[in-house]
């Protein structure tokens, strides 16, 4: 007898199953509780299995059963969407889930305006976003987890292509009372003697320890992080100086005290700013739109975190 249930159906236990409560699925999905109960109760009844212990102080917690058939149960949907995808390239029409991947040190920054844009542009699209390090995003594009990523020209492997959208040349980020903010501009043999915040990112660590070694001299690091907003916090304590290339939008750090931006001189090879996928010959016209889109924003000015900022 073949089962009787529903997508929607399937959409509710996997909401219910994620955050803990039908509650919270409920506000979630702006759908009312009752609803996504009944549905639950129909699923357990075709599966013939709880899917849930119900326990009254934690909410619902999924059965050994539930997190076997919600595990199958993503990859149903997932495909569900891909239909909708392959329906659109027939059709000609941008839709369905693009999966997009962006570098962790500024996707707090340039993502979600992107990402609202595109949406409101083509609402028959729905992003799923993920902030990683260099090395995660080329693993998950290698195993299609990634339609596409925004990332630096690190390191790229031979079997994925980039297209650069924008160079972006190092600064050097200090507190208001270092002895060298006042600098029009540094290099780096004026910084050999300073404590260094290190932003220790898989590539991108590499990269800022480059400028040193090809001047011959020794980094003096007094601290490393893999966290954009704990490295700006750390400078602004005066721990000491940092390198980066994407600027924010303000001068101050997340525990409010003034930075200080200051470019970094001489033959430093900047980061380029682009889009990484696996295979050019898979592209679909959700994905072709992305990158349109986001060429877009680069040219118009209009995507945050590119250009220089008013520092007053």
């Amino acid at each position: 007898m073949p089962f009787r249930y529903t997508l929607r159906q399937l959409e509710y236990f996997v909401a219910v199953g994620k955050a803990g409560s039908i509650a919270a699925a409920s506000d979630k999905l702006n759908v009312s509780s009752p609803s996504i109960s009944a549905a639950i109760t129909q699923l357990e009844v075709e599966f013939g299995v709880a899917l849930f212990v119900r326990e009254h102080a934690r909410g619902l917690s999924l059965t050994k059963a539930g997190h076997k058939i919600m595990e199958r149960t993503e990859f149903v949907l997932r495909e569900a969407e891909l239909l909708a995808t392959l329906a659109g390239e027939i059709t000609g029409k941008v839709q369905g889930i693009l999966s997009v991947g962006c570098l962790v040190t500024f996707a707090q920054i340039v993502l979600p305006g992107l990402r609202r844009d595109f949406e409101d542009t083509y609402p028959d699209v729905r992003i799923e976003q993920r902030e990683l390090n260099q090395a995660v995003i080329f693993s998950q594009l290698r195993r299609a987890e990634l339609d596409i990523a925004l990332t630096y020209d690190l390191d790229i492997p031979a079997d994925l292509e980039f297209r650069p959208l924008h160079e972006l040349p190092p600064y050097v980020v200090l507190s208001e009372g270092h002895p060298l903010a006042n600098r029009s501009e540094l290099t780096i043999p004026d910084l050999q003697d300073s404590p260094m915040v290190l932003l220790d990112l898989p590539f991108s660590g590499e990269y800022f320890l480059s400028f040193f070694r090809e001047a011959n001299i020794k980094p003096n690091i007094a601290e490393r992080t893999a966290d954009m907003s704990v490295m700006r916090s750390l400078v602004a304590n005066g721990f000491g100086f940092s390198i980066a290339n994407i600027r924010p939008l303000n001068v101050l750090s997340p525990d409010g005290k003034k930075l200080i931006f200051v470019p970094l001189a001489g033959e430093m090879r900047p980061m380029r700013l682009g889009l990484l996928r696996a295979r050019a010959e898979n592209e679909t016209n959700t994905s072709r739109a992305f990158i349109d889109h986001c060429a877009h924003a680069v040219d118009s000015g209009s995507l945050p975190g590119l250009f220089a900022q008013d520092e007053g």
